[in-house]
């Protein structure tokens, strides 16, 4: 589950973790009196979306207008905010689409001394959490590991422990922070580790960490995200969910108890197992066809389910044909083909369906299908699937 800055502000502020002061705002007029609560005489305008690369994005309609700007009065503050709130934002992680900004955080300026960049993810090489810095703050970290692997340093740490003292100080000396500088950032990074394993988080960056002209360290962009398997130890965080932020169609499969992912391609596909799923664009890619999606129903799908899986791939106008490709092993496929043409029939088809079975009771399913009297090719192995549903596309 992703969140918003701001959101992942206020879990840091209450965990004691140095963060600007800032206030949400949803129209120019309360992002110019959100400046004036402020009261300095300088404040960032943020846009708000689940996206990186804000602040050299620019609104669609109008390029002049990037997604993070410093402003100097009320004026300059409502100015900016009305230019994005209610336009799509352009960024290098949105696509040419854009997302749409609904609400901006006004920030209080900082003095700057440097900038640094601070992330923890999940090591799945030693299966527990570790720490990154790097004194190359505000760029892509992506790009600092390509470039110049040597400026980033890590410290993994037991999770159950925390990040211990002489890890931090080891991680801020190779930064060069000395005085109180030493002393901040090993009370930042400890409380961020302790965030991180509290919150069941997959990912806590801070991009980029200040170091104010005082020597504090503080978060000037946050960014966190959470593992979707806790979320039942975390009904407060559960309330940061941002539906608007998230495709529809992955909203709605989710309620139905399907994984689906939305691509850009026209073949939609319907797989149960997610290894067979990503085998099966594999082989329409193979082919010289796209998929639309990435969709499992799972091993235990029931009539309402493959129903449903149906009218999300149609609900997609790109899709101009259908693979259904599973294999019965814990489900039978007379299950499944009894499903596919109960769904079939619900739904109302106007798109070719291509059909590939194998496993459990395999023939029977076959023949179900086969005298349904029903426009569905069937296909005889997975290669002769993917072949049957580009050719029903071109």
């Amino acid at each position: 589950m992703k969140i918003h800055e701001f959101q992942a502000k206020e879990i840091l502020r209450k965990a004691g973790v140095a963060v600007p002061q800032g206030i949400v705002a949803r129209s120019g007029a309360e992002a110019a009196e959100a400046f004036r609560k402020l009261g300095g005489p300088l404040a960032v305008v943020k846009a708000q979306i689940h996206a990186g690369g804000r602040g050299k994005g620019t609104i669609k309609d109008n390029p002049k207008q990037h997604g993070v700007e410093l402003v100097r009065s009320p004026e300059d503050a409502a100015r900016v905010a009305e230019g994005l709130i209610g336009h799509p934002l352009v960024t290098i992680q949105t696509g040419p689409e854009g997302q749409t900004v609904r609400q901006v955080l006004v920030e209080q300026g900082c003095d700057i001394a440097r900038e640094l960049y601070l992330g923890i993810v999940v090591d799945r090489a030693s299966a527990g959490p570790v720490l990154m810095v790097s004194s190359e703050g505000g760029m892509n970290i992506e790009d600092v590991a390509e470039k110049t692997p040597e400026l980033i340093y890590k410290e993994k740490f037991n999770p159950a422990v925390g990040l211990e003292g002489y890890q931090a100080r080891k991680l801020a000396a190779r930064l060069g922070l000395t005085g109180p500088s030493l002393a901040s950032a090993e009370k930042f990074m400890k409380g961020l580790c302790r965030v991180f394993v509290q919150s069941d988080c997959s990912l806590a960056e801070i991009n980029p960490l200040v170091v104010t002209g005082a020597g504090e360290l503080l978060a000037l962009d946050a960014k966190m995200t959470f593992d979707d398997n806790a979320m039942f130890r975390h009904k407060d965080l559960a309330e940061y969910r941002d539906i608007s932020e998230e495709e529809p169609a992955e909203v709605r499969a989710g309620q139905a108890g399907l994984s689906y992912v939305k691509l850009e391609g026209n073949i939609g596909c319907l797989v149960n197992g997610a290894g067979l799923a990503m085998s099966t664009m594999d082989l329409i890619k193979l082919h010289g066809g796209a998929p639309a999606n990435f969709l499992d129903v799972g091993g235990g799908a029931n009539v309402d389910q493959v129903t449903e899986a149906f009218r999300i791939l149609l609900s997609d106008k790109n899709v101009k044909a259908v693979l259904v490709n599973i294999f019965g092993g814990i489900m039978r496929c007379t299950t499944i083909a009894t499903a596919v043409l109960a769904a079939y029939k619900s739904v109302g088809f106007n798109v070719p369906l291509v059909v590939r079975l194998e496993g459990t009771e395999v023939a029977e399913g076959r023949k179900i299908l086969a005298d349904s009297g029903l426009a569905i090719i069937s296909a005889d192995g997975l290669t002769d699937a993917a072949k049957k549903v580009v050719a029903a596309v071109a």
